[in-house]
Protein backbone atom coordinates (compact mmCIF):
# COMPACT_ATOMS: atom_id res chain seq x y z
CA UNK A 1 0.00 0.00 0.00
CA UNK A 2 3.02 2.32 -0.06
CA UNK A 3 2.18 3.67 -3.52
CA UNK A 4 -1.40 4.40 -2.46
CA UNK A 5 -0.16 6.15 0.66
CA UNK A 6 2.30 8.28 -1.33
CA UNK A 7 -0.38 9.36 -3.81
CA UNK A 8 -2.89 10.24 -1.06
CA UNK A 9 -0.37 12.36 0.83
CA UNK A 10 0.64 14.16 -2.36
CA UNK A 11 -2.96 15.01 -3.26
CA UNK A 12 -3.59 16.26 0.28
CA UNK A 13 -1.21 19.14 -0.50
CA UNK A 14 -3.26 20.26 -3.50
CA UNK A 15 -5.66 23.24 -3.40
CA UNK A 16 -9.10 22.18 -2.14
CA UNK A 17 -10.94 23.89 -5.00
CA UNK A 18 -9.27 21.98 -7.83
CA UNK A 19 -9.72 18.24 -8.35
CA UNK A 20 -6.34 16.64 -9.16
CA UNK A 21 -6.09 14.64 -12.37
CA UNK A 22 -6.88 10.97 -11.79
CA UNK A 23 -8.16 11.52 -8.26
CA UNK A 24 -11.47 9.69 -8.62
CA UNK A 25 -9.78 6.55 -9.95
CA UNK A 26 -7.28 6.71 -7.10
CA UNK A 27 -10.05 7.20 -4.56
CA UNK A 28 -11.96 4.20 -5.91
CA UNK A 29 -8.85 2.07 -5.27
CA UNK A 30 -8.57 3.60 -1.81
CA UNK A 31 -12.17 2.69 -0.93
CA UNK A 32 -11.67 -0.84 -2.25
CA UNK A 33 -8.62 -1.29 -0.01
CA UNK A 34 -10.57 -0.06 3.03
CA UNK A 35 -13.50 -2.38 2.30
CA UNK A 36 -11.14 -5.34 1.84
CA UNK A 37 -9.47 -4.65 5.20
CA UNK A 38 -6.11 -4.10 3.50
CA UNK A 39 -5.78 -0.67 5.11
CA UNK A 40 -7.44 0.78 8.21
CA UNK A 41 -7.46 4.07 10.10
CA UNK A 42 -5.81 2.62 13.22
CA UNK A 43 -3.72 -0.48 13.94
CA UNK A 44 -2.38 -2.15 17.08
CA UNK A 45 1.42 -2.24 17.06
CA UNK A 46 3.43 -3.66 19.96
CA UNK A 47 0.37 -3.54 22.19
CA UNK A 48 -0.49 0.10 21.43
CA UNK A 49 -3.06 1.54 19.05
CA UNK A 50 -1.50 3.80 16.42
CA UNK A 51 -3.37 6.13 14.05
CA UNK A 52 -2.73 5.71 10.34
CA UNK A 53 -3.11 9.40 9.59
CA UNK A 54 -2.76 9.01 5.83
CA UNK A 55 -5.84 6.76 5.78
CA UNK A 56 -7.91 9.36 7.62
CA UNK A 57 -6.52 11.98 5.25
CA UNK A 58 -7.70 9.88 2.32
CA UNK A 59 -11.22 9.65 3.75
CA UNK A 60 -11.32 13.43 4.14
CA UNK A 61 -10.23 13.89 0.53
CA UNK A 62 -13.34 12.00 -0.54
CA UNK A 63 -15.45 14.66 1.15
CA UNK A 64 -13.31 17.49 -0.19
CA UNK A 65 -13.65 16.50 -3.84
CA UNK A 66 -16.99 14.69 -3.75
CA UNK A 67 -20.10 16.19 -5.36
CA UNK A 68 -23.50 15.87 -3.74
CA UNK A 69 -25.87 13.75 -5.80
CA UNK A 70 -28.77 11.34 -5.62
CA UNK A 71 -27.54 7.84 -4.80
CA UNK A 72 -29.14 4.63 -5.99
CA UNK A 73 -31.80 3.35 -3.60
CA UNK A 74 -34.76 1.01 -3.69
CA UNK A 75 -38.45 1.62 -3.10
CA UNK A 76 -39.36 4.93 -1.51
CA UNK A 77 -35.94 5.57 0.06
CA UNK A 78 -33.90 8.46 -1.34
CA UNK A 79 -30.31 9.25 -0.42
CA UNK A 80 -28.22 12.29 -1.21
CA UNK A 81 -24.49 12.14 -0.52
CA UNK A 82 -21.05 12.77 -1.98
CA UNK A 83 -20.67 10.83 -5.20
CA UNK A 84 -17.33 9.60 -3.87
CA UNK A 85 -19.23 7.56 -1.26
CA UNK A 86 -21.71 5.38 -3.17
CA UNK A 87 -23.68 2.71 -1.36
CA UNK A 88 -21.35 -0.15 -0.48
CA UNK A 89 -21.97 -3.51 -2.06
CA UNK A 90 -21.28 -5.59 1.05
CA UNK A 91 -19.96 -9.09 0.20
CA UNK A 92 -22.68 -10.64 2.36
CA UNK A 93 -22.84 -14.17 0.93
CA UNK A 94 -19.08 -14.53 0.51
CA UNK A 95 -18.39 -13.61 4.14
CA UNK A 96 -21.61 -14.99 5.65
CA UNK A 97 -22.68 -11.48 6.64
CA UNK A 98 -26.30 -10.95 7.69
CA UNK A 99 -27.89 -7.55 7.14
CA UNK A 100 -31.48 -8.08 8.25
CA UNK A 101 -34.06 -6.04 6.29
CA UNK A 102 -35.34 -2.88 7.91
CA UNK A 103 -33.46 0.30 7.08
CA UNK A 104 -29.81 -0.43 7.93
CA UNK A 105 -26.96 1.21 6.03
CA UNK A 106 -23.28 0.43 5.55
CA UNK A 107 -21.37 3.31 4.03
CA UNK A 108 -18.59 2.88 1.49
CA UNK A 109 -15.08 2.73 2.87
CA UNK A 110 -15.93 0.59 5.91
CA UNK A 111 -14.83 -2.99 6.47
CA UNK A 112 -17.29 -5.69 7.51
CA UNK A 113 -15.71 -9.00 8.52
CA UNK A 114 -17.01 -12.54 8.17
CA UNK A 115 -20.01 -13.77 10.17
CA UNK A 116 -21.09 -10.26 11.19
CA UNK A 117 -24.79 -9.84 12.01
CA UNK A 118 -26.54 -6.48 11.71
CA UNK A 119 -30.05 -5.92 12.99
CA UNK A 120 -32.26 -3.10 11.69
CA UNK A 121 -31.95 -0.21 11.77
CA UNK A 122 -28.24 0.38 12.33
CA UNK A 123 -25.47 2.35 10.64
CA UNK A 124 -21.76 1.83 9.94
CA UNK A 125 -19.87 4.92 8.76
CA UNK A 126 -16.88 5.26 6.43
CA UNK A 127 -13.49 4.20 7.74
CA UNK A 128 -14.98 1.92 10.39
CA UNK A 129 -13.57 -1.59 10.84
CA UNK A 130 -15.93 -4.29 12.13
CA UNK A 131 -14.15 -7.59 12.69
CA UNK A 132 -15.36 -11.19 12.41
CA UNK A 133 -18.28 -12.52 14.42
CA UNK A 134 -19.51 -9.19 15.73
CA UNK A 135 -23.18 -8.34 16.20
CA UNK A 136 -24.52 -4.81 15.69
CA UNK A 137 -27.97 -4.61 17.20
CA UNK A 138 -30.92 -2.35 16.36
CA UNK A 139 -30.41 1.43 16.46
CA UNK A 140 -26.67 1.00 17.04
CA UNK A 141 -24.09 3.30 15.44
CA UNK A 142 -20.50 2.58 14.45
CA UNK A 143 -18.98 5.99 13.80
CA UNK A 144 -16.39 6.97 11.22
CA UNK A 145 -13.03 5.21 11.70
CA UNK A 146 -14.19 3.33 14.83
CA UNK A 147 -12.40 0.01 15.26
CA UNK A 148 -14.56 -2.89 16.47
CA UNK A 149 -12.89 -6.21 17.33
CA UNK A 150 -13.91 -9.82 16.91
CA UNK A 151 -17.02 -11.28 18.59
CA UNK A 152 -18.16 -7.91 19.96
CA UNK A 153 -21.84 -7.32 20.74
CA UNK A 154 -23.05 -3.76 20.30
CA UNK A 155 -26.45 -3.88 21.99
CA UNK A 156 -29.56 -1.98 20.96
CA UNK A 157 -29.01 1.78 20.68
CA UNK A 158 -25.30 1.56 21.57
CA UNK A 159 -23.47 4.54 20.12
CA UNK A 160 -19.82 4.19 19.10
CA UNK A 161 -18.65 7.67 18.24
CA UNK A 162 -16.57 8.56 15.22
CA UNK A 163 -13.29 10.45 15.25
CA UNK A 164 -12.26 11.59 11.78
CA UNK A 165 -10.74 14.97 12.63
CA UNK A 166 -8.17 15.92 13.66
CA UNK A 167 -6.45 13.24 11.60
CA UNK A 168 -3.96 12.49 14.38
CA UNK A 169 -6.66 11.66 16.92
CA UNK A 170 -7.14 7.98 17.78
CA UNK A 171 -10.65 6.76 16.92
CA UNK A 172 -12.84 4.84 19.35
CA UNK A 173 -11.50 1.31 19.88
CA UNK A 174 -13.59 -1.65 21.08
CA UNK A 175 -11.33 -4.69 21.35
CA UNK A 176 -12.19 -8.38 20.95
CA UNK A 177 -14.97 -10.09 22.94
CA UNK A 178 -16.46 -6.93 24.45
CA UNK A 179 -20.13 -6.50 25.30
CA UNK A 180 -21.43 -2.93 24.95
CA UNK A 181 -24.80 -2.60 26.65
CA UNK A 182 -27.94 -0.96 25.35
CA UNK A 183 -28.22 2.84 25.29
CA UNK A 184 -24.56 3.21 26.13
CA UNK A 185 -22.15 5.59 24.43
CA UNK A 186 -18.41 5.37 23.80
CA UNK A 187 -16.96 8.60 22.44
CA UNK A 188 -13.88 10.81 21.93
CA UNK A 189 -11.35 8.11 21.15
CA UNK A 190 -12.04 5.96 24.22
CA UNK A 191 -10.32 2.57 24.12
CA UNK A 192 -12.13 -0.42 25.63
CA UNK A 193 -9.87 -3.38 26.41
CA UNK A 194 -10.56 -6.95 25.31
CA UNK A 195 -13.36 -8.77 27.09
CA UNK A 196 -14.72 -5.70 28.88
CA UNK A 197 -18.42 -5.37 29.63
CA UNK A 198 -19.90 -1.88 29.31
CA UNK A 199 -23.23 -1.92 31.14
CA UNK A 200 -26.45 -0.47 29.78
CA UNK A 201 -26.58 3.31 29.98
CA UNK A 202 -22.84 3.86 30.58
CA UNK A 203 -21.31 6.88 28.83
CA UNK A 204 -17.55 6.95 28.30
CA UNK A 205 -15.75 10.09 27.11
CA UNK A 206 -12.32 11.64 27.43
CA UNK A 207 -13.55 14.01 30.15
CA UNK A 208 -15.49 11.59 32.39
CA UNK A 209 -13.42 9.80 35.07
CA UNK A 210 -14.00 6.09 35.64
CA UNK A 211 -13.68 4.74 39.20
CA UNK A 212 -12.23 1.25 39.66
CA UNK A 213 -13.37 0.06 43.09
CA UNK A 214 -11.60 -3.27 42.62
CA UNK A 215 -8.10 -1.82 42.17
CA UNK A 216 -8.88 1.53 43.83
CA UNK A 217 -7.83 3.54 40.78
CA UNK A 218 -9.31 6.38 38.76
CA UNK A 219 -8.97 6.27 34.97
CA UNK A 220 -9.09 9.54 33.07
CA UNK A 221 -8.48 10.76 29.56
CA UNK A 222 -6.64 13.96 28.74
CA UNK A 223 -6.01 16.25 25.81
CA UNK A 224 -3.08 14.04 24.80
CA UNK A 225 -4.37 10.61 25.83
CA UNK A 226 -7.74 8.85 25.45
CA UNK A 227 -9.65 7.22 28.26
CA UNK A 228 -8.65 3.54 28.47
CA UNK A 229 -10.86 0.87 30.03
CA UNK A 230 -8.85 -2.16 31.22
CA UNK A 231 -9.37 -5.56 29.65
CA UNK A 232 -12.10 -7.61 31.31
CA UNK A 233 -13.51 -4.68 33.30
CA UNK A 234 -17.24 -4.68 34.08
CA UNK A 235 -18.43 -1.06 33.99
CA UNK A 236 -21.83 0.08 35.27
CA UNK A 237 -23.47 3.50 35.70
CA UNK A 238 -22.87 5.14 39.06
CA UNK A 239 -22.86 8.53 40.73
CA UNK A 240 -20.71 10.65 43.04
CA UNK A 241 -21.78 13.57 45.23
CA UNK A 242 -20.96 17.16 44.33
CA UNK A 243 -19.10 18.32 47.41
CA UNK A 244 -17.47 21.50 46.08
CA UNK A 245 -20.67 23.53 45.88
CA UNK A 246 -22.86 24.62 48.80
CA UNK A 247 -26.11 24.52 46.81
CA UNK A 248 -25.27 21.03 45.52
CA UNK A 249 -24.53 19.79 49.05
CA UNK A 250 -27.76 21.27 50.42
CA UNK A 251 -29.79 19.46 47.79
CA UNK A 252 -27.74 16.23 47.85
CA UNK A 253 -26.96 16.55 44.16
CA UNK A 254 -24.67 14.11 42.40
CA UNK A 255 -23.14 13.63 38.96
CA UNK A 256 -23.16 10.40 37.01
CA UNK A 257 -19.92 8.48 36.74
CA UNK A 258 -18.99 5.03 35.41
CA UNK A 259 -17.78 2.52 37.99
CA UNK A 260 -15.75 -0.66 37.47
CA UNK A 261 -17.40 -3.00 39.95
CA UNK A 262 -15.61 -6.22 39.02
CA UNK A 263 -13.58 -7.96 36.36
CA UNK A 264 -15.01 -10.54 34.03
CA UNK A 265 -15.24 -14.09 35.35
CA UNK A 266 -17.03 -17.35 34.53
CA UNK A 267 -20.33 -16.02 35.86
CA UNK A 268 -20.11 -12.92 33.68
CA UNK A 269 -19.26 -15.04 30.65
CA UNK A 270 -22.22 -17.34 31.30
CA UNK A 271 -24.58 -14.37 31.24
CA UNK A 272 -23.37 -13.41 27.75
CA UNK A 273 -23.31 -16.87 26.17
CA UNK A 274 -26.73 -16.25 24.61
CA UNK A 275 -24.88 -14.17 22.01
CA UNK A 276 -23.66 -17.34 20.32
CA UNK A 277 -27.21 -18.59 19.88
CA UNK A 278 -28.10 -15.51 17.85
CA UNK A 279 -25.39 -15.95 15.25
Amino acid sequence: MNDLRTEILAIAENPPDKVPAGFYELFARFLKALEAGEIRSASKLDGKWVVNTWVKQGILLGFRYGKNQTLDASGSFHFFDKHTYPTQEVPGVDRNIRIVPGGSSVRSGSYIGSNVTMMPPMYVNCGAFVDDGTMIDSHALVGSCAQIGKRVHLSAAAQIGGVLEPIGATPVIIEDDCLVGGNSGVYEGTQVGAGAVIGAGVVLTRSIPVYDIVNQKVYRGSVEEPLRIPAGAVVIPGSRPISSNVFAREHALAVSTPIIVKYRDDKTDASTMIEELLR
